[in-house]
């Protein structure tokens, strides 16, 4: 399934970080030798914006894992929340993958599979949410 880098980036990012690992460990050899241009945790500001006004404000800030690798001409990026060097690199390796087109019937299975595991979880979240909603107009 072809969808957007950016649609692809985020999945990973919310991915399991063992799942991800493990499936990243599978393309290793299948990429050969690659280039590690950028390893590092840092803190990233998190953007928010007032929905009563409209207005952005940074909420904080958030400390993120990020990597960036290169193959050839092609480089992977990966980054994501939490101190997990590994699994950012993992994130590198599946999009240096679809990029090269390594392995593109099997990265494009784990991602889906990784979006409806999201799917299930978003729904659960939003059925606690929903259950706390109040209803003004009962008062």
């Amino acid at each position: 399934m072809d969808r957007p880098h950016s649609e692809t980036l985020s999945i990973l990012a919310r991915s399991g970080g063992e799942a991800l690992k493990a499936f990243g460990e599978t393309l290793l050899p299948q990429l050969g030798d690659i280039d590690v241009q950028k390893s590092q945790t840092g803190l990233v500001m998190l953007p928010m914006r007032d929905t009563a006004q409209g207005t952005a404000f940074h909420l904080g800030e958030v400390l993120v894992s990020e990597a960036q690798i290169k193959h050839g001409d092609l480089q992977g990026y990966g980054m994501r929340k939490g101190r997990d060097l590994e699994a950012a690199m993992a994130m590198a390796l599946v999009d240096l993958a679809l990029q090269g087109d390594v392995a593109a019937a099997a990265c494009n299975a784990f991602v889906a599979d990784q979006k409806d595991i999201q799917d299930v979880e978003d729904r659960a979240t939003l059925c606690k949410v929903e259950a706390t909603r109040v209803d003004m107009e009962t008062f």
